[in-house]
């Protein structure tokens, strides 16, 4: 992946993390809890969202090991749980919300890809579409995995019995130690689930 191709990468990156915690604080809104509105939060521009270390070195730390994608996150929009109208499901939907983002748009642009495939459009065309469905199929599955602070460990727990909150505590202590040993040992094993999903929804090959 040659220098242009990494910057359009982690810009496309960027807006999709966007939109995911964007998502987050539009579900919670629903629910009842204006925090993230109060915070200045739902809104598209991204530098209120950046993380330094999410948005920027680990992006930047994947490209020059040459992974086979790129992963990120913004930081998390904030939420008060105590507000949403119904906490069990306000939470999971919360927690959801920025998944289904994720996976909608790639679904948006993998039909947008295979409507297209007649019309032999120019390969830059494909190049970015395609690359907008990978990434956001990448978060998607990536926030499904239960270690805090992703999103598939708010849904895992919310679904546990209050007993389990203590452990989800200790979790959540060791987070980005966890976080990053999944990214460095196991990430790896995501991408054949990419791959297949990335074909399902283009009918092209990664």
């Amino acid at each position: 992946m040659d220098a242009t191709n990494a910057i359009f990468y982690i810009v496309v990156l960027i807006m999709s993390v966007v939109i995911h915690e964007v998502s987050h604080g539009f579900m919670a809104e629903y629910f009842g809890d204006k925090t993230a509105r109060h915070a200045g939060r739902l809104t598209l521009n991204p530098l209120p969202h950046l993380d330094l270390f999410g948005s920027v070195l680990l992006p930047a730390i994947l490209f020059f090991s040459n992974a086979p994608f790129l992963l990120g996150w913004a930081k998390p929009v904030p939420y008060n749980p105590d507000n949403l109208s119904n906490k069990k499901w306000g939470t999971i939907a919360v927690a959801s919300a920025g998944i289904l983002a994720n996976f909608a748009i790639a679904i948006i642009f993998g039909i947008i890809i295979r409507l297209s495939i007649s019309f032999a459009l120019p390969e830059g065309f494909y190049f970015i579409t395609s690359i907008i469905v990978l990434i956001n199929l990448a978060l998607g599955i990536f926030n499904l995995i239960p270690i805090p602070p992703l999103d598939g460990s708010k849904i895992l727990f919310s679904f546990l019995p209050y007993s389990f909150s203590s452990l989800m505590y200790k979790f959540e202590q060791y987070s980005l130690i966890l976080l990053l040993v999944f990214i460095v040992f196991f990430s790896q094993y995501l991408y054949p689930i990419l791959a297949f999903l990335f074909r399902l929804l283009t009918g092209l090959a990664i």
